[in-house]
């Protein structure tokens, strides 16, 4: 046939080229085409995600693998066309140009560039950790690529899946990890064994400073109850020596009598009274002592004089 229809779609940016100069351009177009004449080039214009794997080398010799994915689109489909081939087959619509895959070279390329500069001024240990921040600094860096610019790309965002090392130092960093975890754990056992072990100690001090305490309290209550007591001993003492200290003070035979009177007033009883001739004798002859010294000193108180 020598004239064709076209019928883009609206997320496609299409150029007809006839004759080495463009005819028409736009999203979504249909029109009427001669082959022989006529070259036709679709650019997307949705974003597009491009994912990427690459490797570097940190600061200390290491190389590290990156893994990720970027998005960016198109801004300018007549401006990219100037550098990368768009082209498409008249019956198919297949791409014939290489544009797409050159596009996404050079982005990943970008990205690469980017990404060195950063690993390149840092450690294993802190490219490995960086991955959040290292796709903030390198989408910006590529955002701000005057060459992607020029060709009317942008590079809407950048994410970076994995940082990672080669697998024999990725095994090395592996077994460090999991010994410092293994130190970890044994740390926590030993300091909670220790904690147990001082509040166990605390406890036992506790208990015998408690024991301590009452026995001081035990040996102060048998110190207080001893002084009470011979308190009272003396108190006992004193008052029976006031009681029996006029007693001292007479004659046998005299207290012999106040017993017997105490006993006589008294209704108590005595099954046996045993009177000894000594004690009756020695009676008998105090008062008759008692008696006859009596009279003589009456009269020697009446002589004349």
């Amino acid at each position: 046939m020598l004239i064709r229809r076209y019928k883009g779609s609206p997320d496609t940016h299409v150029i007809q080229f006839e004759n080495g100069k463009v005819k028409r351009h736009g999203r979504g177009l249909s029109f009427f085409y001669m082959p022989v004449t006529t070259v036709l080039m679709e650019v997307p214009m949705v974003s597009q995600d491009v994912p990427f794997v690459f490797t570097e080398t940190t600061i200390d010799h290491q190389e590290v693998a990156l893994q990720g994915i970027m998005t960016y689109h198109i801004t300018d489909p007549l401006l990219v066309t100037n550098s990368h081939d768009f082209t498409i087959g008249y019956d198919t619509k297949v791409p014939h140009g290489d544009g797409r895959e050159k596009l996404t070279m050079r982005l990943v390329n970008a990205v690469q560039g980017a990404a060195r500069r950063v690993i390149a001024d840092m450690s294993l240990e802190e490219a490995l950790a960086a991955a959040a921040n290292l796709s903030v600094i390198v989408v910006e860096a590529v955002s701000n690529h005057q060459a992607l610019s020029d060709a009317g790309i942008m590079v809407e965002a950048l994410h970076f899946s994995s940082v990672r090392a080669m697998p024999e130092i990725q095994k090395a960093l592996q077994t460090d990890y999991r010994e410092r975890l293994q130190k970890q754990a044994d740390d926590a056992i030993y300091a909670r064994r220790a904690s147990a072990i001082e509040n166990e100690r605390e406890l036992k001090q506790r208990e015998l400073a408690t024991e301590v305490e009452i026995e001081q309290r035990r040996i102060e209550l048998v110190n207080t109850q001893v002084r009470n007591k011979l308190a009272e001993a003396e108190a006992d003492a004193k008052a029976e020596r006031m009681k029996l200290e006029p007693y001292g003070e007479l004659e046998p035979q005299v207290l012999i009598g106040l017993a017997l009177k105490d006993w006589a007033g008294h209704e108590s009883s005595i099954g046996n009274l045993t009177i000894t001739p000594d004690m009756l004798s020695g009676l008998t002859g105090w008062l008759n002592s008692a008696n006859t010294t009596k009279p003589e000193s009456i009269g020697d108180d009446h002589q004349p004089g």
